[in-house]
């Protein structure tokens, strides 16, 4: 079931979308992202994917506005090895290159260890090369 978490202003920052075809969690991320925000919503699709039983996201921050280093740290440190051990092993991460979203992207892409990332422009790569790992195309 498709989820919709929104900000303090009513505004909807993540939406997460089970997407039971290709047996992957689909999130899409919005606007500028607080810490608030990012724990909050790595926290529930984390949660989407145990409950699914996949262990394959299709993470969409193209349209997130702003860096988001000031939860690098927690991403990686606490956030990851929980993600981990709700199943997430394949991540697919798309964002706009030469955004500041992009570059602390590609700062978690280089540091993460606790499942296999991948870093795309372009949704439909991002979708090629999970499916090989979702449905083993």
């Amino acid at each position: 079931m498709r989820q919709e978490l929104r900000n303090v202003f009513g505004k909807v920052f993540l939406t997460i979308t089970p997407d039971t075809e290709n047996r992957w969690v689909h999130t899409d991320w919005v606007g500028y992202l607080t810490q608030d925000n990012i724990k909050s919503g790595a926290l529930a699709y984390a949660t989407t994917v145990r409950e699914a039983g996949f262990n394959c996201v299709l993470n969409d921050t193209r349209q997130v506005v702003g860096s988001w280093d000031h939860s690098l740290d927690w991403v990686l440190h606490e956030w990851a090895p929980q993600a981990a051990a709700a199943g997430i092993r394949f991540f697919a991460l798309i964002a706009t290159p030469e955004s500041f979203a992009e570059t602390t992207a590609s700062n978690f892409y280089s540091k993460i260890s606790a499942f296999e990332v991948k870093m795309f422009d372009n949704e439909n790569d991002a979708r090629n090369w999970l499916l090989r790992h979702s449905l083993g195309k």
